[in-house]
């Protein structure tokens, strides 16, 4: 049968251009693309975001971002521990703040007198503020006997002083965030402070103890006991 007669489209080899497919065009008239012959791209390489090294590889586009570093926690420092204290036993050397965030050696407490620590479960609630003031009102008994007054918790200094201010009270109150010195007494479990008092002599021997104690008991059991103690 006779071939039939080339058509202008055909080339000087005799073959036909190539046909552009419709699929393609539309996608790529969708971006903006030439689609002359050999400016053709598939869709997926117009949309790759990724660098090609001299090598050859692909290297991840860099978002600019900086990566920041965990910062360590004080919280997750372990805490340090003491010796348990008991009747008999002194006071160790151990630093804690007081309310004005000042660091107190609690060794040097009973260098010159006699100290009583009554420990609270948390500031300014309804029996700590009864313990403290039944503390602040016999407080000129406990000194004339010759007895400093300190009043120990796990709340933060900021949270004594208010507390302090708004009730006048006019001893010293330590801070034990991480209750070491309140563990070495037998004070703190489970996270908790439980309510007492400690009688030291002068000198830092534990004389007396009350493990737990009422808040209107704590201050006239610990006068109490000191009354009974021989003066010096």
């Amino acid at each position: 049968m006779p071939r039939k007669a080339g058509t202008a489209d055909e080339g000087a080899a005799g073959q036909l251009a190539p046909r552009r497919s419709t699929r393609l065009t539309a996608a790529l008239a969708a971006v903006g693309a030439s689609v002359e012959p050999g400016n053709v791209k598939r869709p997926r390489e117009i949309e790759e975001t990724d660098e090609v090294t001299d090598a050859g590889s692909k290297k991840a586009k860099s978002t600019g971002r900086k990566t920041k570093e965990p910062k360590e926690d004080a919280s997750d420092t372990p805490a340090p521990t003491l010796s348990p204290i008991d009747v008999g036993d002194s006071l160790p050397s151990f630093v804690l703040k007081n309310e004005q965030d000042e660091d107190v050696d609690v060794a040097t407490l009973s260098a010159e007198k006699g100290v009583v620590i009554f420990l609270v479960p948390k500031a300014d609630t309804p029996g700590c503020t009864n313990q403290a003031c039944g503390f602040r009102d016999s407080y000129p008994d406990f000194t004339s006997a010759g007895f400093d007054v300190y009043c120990l918790s796990a709340d933060k200094p900021a949270a004594q002083n208010k507390w302090k201010t708004k009730k006048e009270l006019q001893y010293p109150l330590l801070s034990d965030p991480k209750r070491v010195l309140i563990t070495a007494l037998g004070a703190g479990e489970g996270g908790k402070t439980k309510r007492s008092h400690f009688i030291f002599e002068k000198g830092g021997k534990l004389v007396d103890k009350k493990v737990p104690v009422k808040p209107v008991d704590s201050p006239r059991f610990a006068y109490e006991f000191i009354k009974t103690l021989p003066t010096v």
